[in-house]
């Protein structure tokens, strides 16, 4: 018999298949990520197609992608029945725009942190880890430097002085 996307699973046979806990499917459930029905037993089942969207989720989890995130993609997707191929070409175009500017983000933060270990200055005029007198504490917490982008913060706060080394 061939199985089709419409078809249900337990929570029993979704655990199976995903590795993924019960407590887990039914927080994934309550954010609104999965969908389950009741069957004449009011037993929980899941269509076949919430595997793809629960594996998904578990990719996300790997590269450390919000949930928050997920749910904005999967809510694009229906949950009435499986998704057609231009749903996930659609999803695909999206998830790989974002990862694109994560990975821009972690090439700048790479850079960033090569640049201060290789040169080896800490510099407290010019390195970009650093907020000398907290020069930076109306601009919001953390490493604003690292996390916004430079053109929203002083311009004596993003340049290098003229005086100091590049990395």
């Amino acid at each position: 018999m061939h199985a089709s996307p419409e078809d249900h699973l337990t929570i029993g046979d979704i655990v199976r298949r995903t590795g993924v806990p019960a407590s887990a499917l039914h927080f994934y459930e309550r954010k609104g990520l999965i969908f389950s029905e009741r069957d004449g037993g009011n037993q929980r089942v899941f269509s076949r197609h919430m595997l793809r969207r629960i594996s998904l989720i578990i990719v996300a989890k790997r590269l450390h992608i919000p949930l928050s995130d997920v749910a904005e993609i999967l809510a694009t997707l229906p949950t009435d029945r499986a998704p057609a191929h231009k749903d996930w070409q659609r999803v695909s175009r999206t998830w790989k725009k974002q990862l694109e500017e994560r990975r821009r983000a972690i090439e700048q933060l790479e850079h960033e942190l090569t640049g201060c270990i290789g040169c080896g200055c800490l510099s407290m005029k010019a390195c970009l880890l650093l907020n000398p007198d907290d020069a930076l504490r109306d601009h919001g917490p953390g490493p604003v430097r690292l996390q916004e982008p430079t053109a929203s913060l002083p311009g004596d706060l993003t340049r290098r002085s003229s005086d100091e080394p590049s990395p």
